[in-house]
């Protein structure tokens, strides 16, 4: 036999639970959610790209993380709906290596519009007079394109080198998608360059940008308790609550599964946590933006309006 040859044609994905019961109720809770998430994250496109006062930069990389949120889910949820209502739950090495590419892909351009939008809120903020020229439509759509370019990269060498390695046996995934962690507990070759490529280049590119996150909101919260008005200090807060909320839900739990050596992989406890930032998160986003955001809230009952009217004509 060839060398890096795998052996294993198809994986077992096991799912959160092989409890028939728990899948009736986990089955009907997955798809609330996943219906919840894409027609949330759908609404708020659309009132983003139908509303003339919402072509901001701010907004323009909300829709693309509307977007984003909805292609993540979709990688992983369809499938495993329909693992939970079939017998035989296998997935080809193929399908196995095609999901992990776009799951890591979408995972990490979340993360770097996140970045976007805190560089935003810091010019907008700290450098007012300069917004419009830092800010203008072609570095913003530079900065969505550089955030999708540099995912797919990381993601294609990612599967590149999984793709090289050998699966040998067994073939079963303690997981209900093909994540990079656990398709590594599997290999019966030598891992050590996926799993350094994982903690340092994965590191990177997960953590950079939840570093300009953090020193941007250092110099937002810097600049706003400079401001002699605390109605203009709540206002800004306001404005920049609803991405730290987004910002804590996605890093806290992210970081805790992908930033660190896979020895200390955990079937149970980051099957959890991996359901909290690849279904929960992305459900959530529309509900804060739009529940703390004035504008998103207009735009929101404008295309309601706008529909009764169309209705009832």
């Amino acid at each position: 036999m060839e060398r890096n040859q795998s052996y294993m044609t198809e994986f077992l994905l096991l799912g959160l639970t092989t409890d028939p019961k728990q899948q009736v109720w986990l089955f009907a809770s997955f798809l609330a959610m996943y219906l919840v998430n894409v027609v949330g994250n759908s609404v708020i496109t659309a009132a983003i790209w139908g509303d003339a006062r919402l072509h901001t930069p701010m907004y323009f990389f909300l829709s693309n993380l509307s977007l984003v949120d909805i292609c993540f889910t979709t990688v992983i949820i369809p499938r495993m709906l329909v693992n939970m209502l079939i017998q035989r739950k296998t997935i080809l090495f193929a399908q196995c290596l095609t999901q992990m590419y776009f799951f890591v892909a979408f995972g990490i351009t979340d993360s770097f519009l996140l970045a976007a939008m805190a560089i935003d809120r810091y010019v907008a903020i700290c450098n007012p007079l300069h917004y419009t020229m830092t800010m203008s439509p072609r570095r913003c759509l530079l900065l969505v394109m550089a955030s999708w370019a540099v995912s797919h990269l990381h993601s294609l060498t990612h599967t590149i080198l999984m793709a090289r390695l050998s699966f040998c046996g067994p073939n079963v995934i303690h997981h209900f998608f093909c994540d990079v962690q656990p398709l590594l507990t599997l290999s019966c070759s030598d891992t050590s360059v996926n799993e350094l490529l994982a903690f340092t280049e994965g590191s990177f590119v997960i953590m950079s940008p939840f570093i300009l996150i953090i020193v941007s909101y250092v110099y937002i919260t810097h600049a706003v308790l400079r401001l002699p008005s605390g109605g203009g200090r709540y206002k800004v807060f306001s404005t920049c609550g609803s991405h730290l909320m987004v910002v804590a839900l996605f890093y806290g739990t992210i970081i805790s599964v992908y930033i660190r050596p896979s020895s200390t992989y955990s079937v149970t406890k980051d099957r959890v946590v991996t359901v909290m930032y690849t279904v929960v998160t992305p459900m959530l986003n529309p509900f804060i933006y739009s529940l703390r955001n004035k504008d998103m809230k207009q735009a929101l009952r404008k295309s309601y309006l706008y529909r009764q009217l169309l209705a009832s004509d």
